[in-house]
Order: structure tokens, then sequence, then C-alpha cells
């Protein structure tokens, strides 16, 4: 019964494989033919079934650029590059889509310690940091080996150096590690669905007006208070915007 079943999940997972490459293929002839509406429901489709990838949002993001739709381009071109982040075209294609958003906000400098420890930690992802150092933690055990059952002075004391200046390494990568997944944790992303939201100072419709936003603005995600999201800016100003305002990434 249990391999009757595990037959029947493959055959389907073949089966919406099959669909999906053909609805891909559809959307993408009708795109071509300049009828990007229909290419757009040809390809939420394919996300309706639980399938992604970034050559999917990217063609997504084009389809919303050539109507206009300036939220959901920019939308679909972040999700892109959530999946490949140095894709020179996604990049180049999301800032295109940018262009089109009122808000011009400044991105608050960082400092130069912080933006290059920040710059090295996303050279990777947590599991690529974890990874290296659990082979760092192999190398170490086999500089360990070599000190302990070498006989020459010399040998001892390049397995020591090694072993020591391979520990440094396991500490940097562990503590990357751990950094990188603190970034991902607060890196909460969210795109302005609507054509202009009221940015207020407490969670509820009564409060005092704090700025406006528009669409396609990218905000970052604080709290949630029912309704209401905290946001914040690139610039550093936050507040509290309507739930269904935006659309978290």
């Amino acid at each position: 019964m249990k391999k009757l079943l595990v037959t029947l999940l493959v055959l389907m997972s073949f089966g919406v494989f099959a669909q999906n490459q053909a609805l891909f293929e559809q959307a993408n002839a009708l795109y071509n033919d300049g009828k990007y509406a229909e290419a757009i429901d040809k390809y939420e489709a394919i996300l309706a079934t639980k399938n992604e990838s970034a050559e999917l949002y990217f063609n997504l993001g084009n389809a919303n650029y050539k109507l206009n739709n300036i939220a959901p381009s920019i939308y679909y071109y972040e999700k892109a590059l959530q999946l490949s982040p140095n894709d020179s075209d996604i990049q180049n294609n999301l800032s295109f889509a940018r262009n089109m958003t009122i808000d011009a906000i400044d991105v608050l400098p960082e400092g130069g310690v912080s933006k290059l420890v920040k710059k090295i930690t996303n050279t990777m992802s947590f599991d690529g940091w974890a990874k290296l150092a659990i082979v760092f933690v192999l190398c170490f055990v086999v500089l360990f080996l070599a000190y302990y059952f070498a006989y020459s002075t010399m040998r001892k004391r390049l397995a020591f150096v090694g072993s020591l200046t391979v520990l440094a390494f396991i500490c940097i990568s562990v503590s990357l590690a751990f950094h990188k997944y603190t970034l991902d944790k607060k890196d909460r992303p969210a795109i302005v669905f609507v054509q202009e939201s009221k940015v207020k100072s407490e969670p509820n419709n009564r409060s005092e007006e704090s700025f406006r936003l528009h669409e396609g603005t990218k905000v970052q995600i604080l709290d949630t208070v029912e309704d209401w999201k905290k946001i914040k800016l690139a610039d550093g100003k936050s507040g509290w915007i309507a739930n269904q305002d935006i659309k978290a990434l």
C-alpha cells in the first residue's frame, strides 16, 4: 500500500511539472505576442501550484512592468532577486521599475566597519557559513592529530600554528553564520501595493498622520498590531500602515 502511495505521489509530481512547463511556455508565447495580462494569468497559475523560480518571478515582473503595474513589477523582481541575488538582469530591471515610483527615500549611511562586516556576511547564506565552519573543524582535527603524532619539533610547531589559525577561522565562520541568521531574521521587507497610503503615528485611524507612501515603495516590517504593521524606511523614518496596503516579500 505504501509503495502504491509513493508511486502515485511521484506520478502526480511529474504530472504537475509537465503541466507547469506547458503553462510556462504558453505564458512566454503570450508575452512575446504582447499579451501581457494573459501571460500574467498563466504565470500566476504556476505559482498557485506552489512552484516558484527566479525565472518565473522575473518574467512576472517583466509582464507587469510592460503594463506599468509598478508595485507588482517591483514585488516580483524582488522575489526573483531573493532566489538569484547575483543576477544582473534582475538587478537592472528592478532599477528600471524603481524609477517609476514617486517616493524618493535616502538610505542612511552605514559606518565603514559595519558596512564591511555586513558585506562579508552576505556573501554566503547561513547554511554556507555553517558548512564552512564544519570544514574548518575537520581541518582542525587533522592538524591536531598531525601535532599529536608528529615526531620532529618543526612539524609539531607547524601543526600547532596551523591548528590555532584554523581555530580562529572556525570562530569567525560561526560568528558570521549567527550574524547572517540575525540579519535574515530582521529582514522583513514589504512593498506598498496601493496608490497612496497614510502612515500613522499609532496603530489606529484616529492617530496623527506621520507621512504618506506611494505604490512600489519598499519598507521593512518591524511589528504587527491587529490590522496594522509598524514599518521602517531606509532613511530611518517609521510609522504604522494598514495591513492591506502592503504585501510582504
